[in-house]
């Protein structure tokens, strides 16, 4: 078969299963097995599609066809430019938090803050200031020892400097102040987490979960995240979609910053003392 006739075929089952977006997954899976990208991949949709390019290809579709997320199958992501590792120990980062990194990012500038991503999961958004801000002192807190695992090794193969620290929430960094935090905790509430879309099933319930209405980590962090700040830092926290005004509320106010799609996903709080 050709390239071009895996493409279709992939694309059709996948969307038969249910998949959310069958054209991208099955154009992804064929650019990997190739190792092409997509500008590559249009000349070569009518060579023939054999051996190993295919037998990888195929596999992952089967996989994928189970209910597992791409992304977990292939063993990695994309964020910020960065590929970083994933797999079902960690919540697979979002374009959404993007957003959330970009702006810790923004205003750390050249400056050199001691910086805290809270609840690192992947290390993705630790990782992402660490590279981009060079001058910042970058620490990662998970209650989770899987998680941080996978961290550090996104951490060590992407050359980042991070301090991984084990603990819950600001348990994990007592004694500790720093000038910005940024945090993007577990925000489903329990109405979600008995509604999970198939793919977001697969990843850690820890990662997910925020309590009967989603907003018991946004609590714990608006009382306890003052007593980790220096005068004038910066609270960076991450909403989930209809959450931002309740979260600006238990903080006592803030200013939202909107994604891409215009939903209001980051909260920011400076404290003046």
């Amino acid at each position: 078969m050709t390239a071009r006739e895996w493409l279709f075929e992939a694309r059709r089952r996948l969307a038969e299963a249910g998949t959310p977006d069958p054209e991208t997954e099955s154009r992804w899976m064929l650019e990997d097995a190739l190792d092409v990208g997509t500008a590559a991949l249009r000349l070569r949709l009518e060579e023939v599609f054999s051996g190993p390019p295919l037998e990888r290809a195929q596999s992952w579709l089967e996989e994928r066809l189970t209910g597992r997320p791409l992304q977990y199958v292939q063993g990695y992501t994309w964020f910020m430019g960065h590929r970083f590792l994933v797999d079902e120990r960690v919540l697979i980062p979002r374009q959404d938090t993007e957003t959330l990194c970009e702006l810790a990012i923004s205003r750390i500038g050249d400056g050199q803050p001691d910086v805290l991503d809270l609840c690192t999961g992947s290390g993705a958004v630790g990782i992402s200031i660490a590279l981009a801000c060079k001058g910042a002192r970058v620490y990662a807190s998970d209650i989770s020892r899987d998680a941080l695992d996978v961290a550090r090794k996104n951490g060590e193969l992407l050359g980042a400097a991070v301090t991984f620290l084990e603990g819950d929430l600001f348990a994990a960094v007592q004694g500790m102040r720093f000038d910005l935090i940024a945090c993007n905790p577990p925000y489903l509430d329990a109405g979600d987490m008995e509604s999970l879309q198939t793919e977001v099933a697969h990843e850690p319930a820890l990662a997910l979960c925020g309590g009967a209405d989603g907003l018991d980590f946004y609590r714990r962090v608006a009382r306890e995240a003052g007593a980790f700040l220096r005068p004038g830092g910066l609270l960076l926290l991450e909403a989930g979609a209809g959450q931002a005004q309740a979260v600006a509320g238990l903080l006592g106010g803030a200013k939202l910053h909107a994604d891409l799609s215009g939903t209001h996903r980051v909260a920011e709080k400076r404290y003046s003392k």
